[in-house]
Order: structure tokens, then sequence, then C-alpha cells
């Protein structure tokens, strides 16, 4: 089992999808775990406030280090095999390759996500953290990558799929997929499935998905 833990202001803008269809079913599985920690719920601050004005100017408030860091703290405590994830669209990209190792590699991933203007920096620097982007754009928060990046190693995990077939980085398949009927009527028009899916000849249908 991996245990997700995800530090954010806002648990409530995935807690949903989380907990919805194969990765809700992998959790009562027992199979992943996933757990939410505030930063609101560690600070001082008894108005818990954990934003402040960025040294130097510049627009919107910055996410302080102390409590992100007792957060983070809270979810790490003295376990071993855990990796610290810091998302930004600086960091290394995600992909499948790293999403198969870190189910491989890892017990515990924590999962700091960023909101407003960004998180202190000197958060990543304390946690260690590895920097990873799930593309070339900017998002309002971390909790969507932090959502992807569950999704993507949690399909790695033994019996999280129904099948190993199911994985589609791991066997040579078209992203084109057909279902019945035969034929489809849309607005008067007809859109037929391949006739090579309805050959039966199984190495044509393999040559058709790798060309594809």
């Amino acid at each position: 089992m991996i245990h997700f833990h995800i530090v954010t202001l806002f648990p409530e803008s995935i807690d949903g999808y989380l907990n919805s269809s194969i990765l809700g079913r992998a959790q009562k599985d027992k199979k992943i775990k996933i757990s939410f920690y505030n930063p609101r719920d560690y600070t001082k601050n008894a108005h818990r406030r954990v934003d402040q004005k960025p040294y130097g100017g510049g627009p919107g408030m910055v996410l302080e280090a102390e409590a992100v860091l007792r957060a983070a703290q809270a979810a790490i405590g003295r376990k071993k095999d855990v990796c610290v994830v810091f998302f930004t669209p600086a960091g290394k990209q995600f992909d499948t390759d790293m999403a198969k190792r870190y189910a491989q590699k890892y017990t515990h991933i924590v999962c700091i996500c960023g909101h407003y203007e960004g998180v202190d920096e000197r958060v990543r620097g304390i946690l260690k953290a590895t920097e990873i982007s799930i593309g070339p754009f900017v998002l309002t928060g971390g909790e969507l990558p932090a959502a992807v990046l569950i999704d993507a190693v949690s399909r790695f995990i033994p019996g999280v799929l129904g099948t190993y077939d199911s994985l589609e980085g791991e066997r040579t398949a078209s992203s084109d997929v057909y279902t019945r009927p035969e034929v489809f009527v849309w607005k008067g028009k007809k859109y037929r499935v391949p006739k090579v899916l309805l050959s039966g000849d199984h190495k044509k249908i393999e040559e058709w998905k790798k060309n594809r």
C-alpha cells in the first residue's frame, strides 16, 4: 500500500475525485491511503492565517514557511521510504516512467500544494523536495497536479486496476477504442467501427494498433 499525504489549504477541491471510481475503490481495498493536512491547522496564528505579502514586492500573497512545514512534518513523522514532492511549472516533467518508479520505490508520498503566488521557497529547500511539473502551464494551485500524480502512480500498484492489460503504457495499443453498436448514427451521418477490428484476425488487429 502507498500512503499519499497531501498538504493543501483546499482538500475539498480534489476530495470528490480521489474518492470516486477506481481510486475510491483502491482506498476501500486498502491498496492506497490518502490523507490531507491543512496548514491552517498547524499555524500559531489565532486567525489561522497562513499567507503573507512577498518580500521584494509583487502581486498576490505567499504561503508562509512555518505552517506548511509543520503540516508536512506531521505527514512525514519518522516514516521511511518517503518522497516529498513540490509542484512547480519549472520542475521535472512528470511522466509514466516516473509514476511507475514512485509506485515501486516509495511507501509514502508527500505532496506540497502551493496556492496564491506560491510557497515560501525555504520550504522546498528544508524538505529537500523533488520539484515536479505536470505540464508547461501555470495553475491556481497544486491540488490538480497532486490528483494527477496520485492517479498515475496508483495505476501501477498491483490490484488497483482490474487487469494488468488495463495499463495502456505497458501494452501495444491504439488510443482509438470502439464498442457497440457497429454502426453509430449521429445527426444523420453514419460512423462505423474499422473493419479490421471486426475481422477476428488478431495479427492484423495488433498491427493496426501499432500503426495508429
